[in-house]
Formats: structure tokens, sequence, C-alpha cells
């Protein structure tokens, strides 16, 4: 959970996966737009590849990459539920209010 949070806090590497959400691509493709060179594209896919966010495939001379939703699943459950603990004090919080009101 620790890498897919670092993996996503950086700007360049959120691009590339919203770039792969169309589909998989080559890493070539992915470094065309970028302004950095493609040992700088590749480091940011290193990272998430560790961070299990995509996989790469190699495919003759060319590397392909695809996403690996899986690896937010770890993520995403630690957000729900820090989600539904915060809701459910906002909800007894504004119940003791609406009750305090109702007192005076």
């Amino acid at each position: 959970m620790d890498r897919a949070y670092a993996a996503l806090a950086d700007p360049t590497r959120r691009r590339l996966l919203e770039t792969l959400r169309d589909g998989d691509a080559r890493i070539t493709d992915l470094a065309a737009p970028l302004p950095m060179t493609f040992a700088g594209v590749s480091r940011h896919v290193g990272v998430l590849e560790s961070a299990g966010l995509v996989q790469r495939e190699v495919r003759g001379r060319e590397h392909w990459l695809s996403l690996r939703p899986e690896g937010l699943t770890m993520a995403q459950q630690w957000m729900n539920d820090q989600t539904e603990f915060w809701s459910t004090r906002a909800d007894a919080l504004s119940e003791r209010l609406r009750r305090k009101r109702e007192k005076r």
C-alpha cells in the first residue's frame, strides 16, 4: 500500500496511469509527449511496476505496459475504511448538535 501511494504522489506517474486507461501502450509512446528523457520515463515506469500498478510485457524489442487495477485494491480499501469511519463520526456529531439545539 505504501508503494502505491508513493507512486501516485508524483504527477508524471499519475499521467502515465491516466494514459494507460485507454489501453496498453509502448513505453516509447508514453514518453513521447512528456518533457523528459526516455530514461526519466523509464524510471517512473519502474516505480509503477514496483508498486504493482502496471505490468510490462516484452513483445519482440518493444516493451508494452498495461494497468494492473488490483494494485490499488489495498490502498482503495484503506481509503474506504477511513471514509466510512469519519462519515460515521460526522453523522454522530451532527446528531449531537441537533439534540443540543433542540434542548435550547
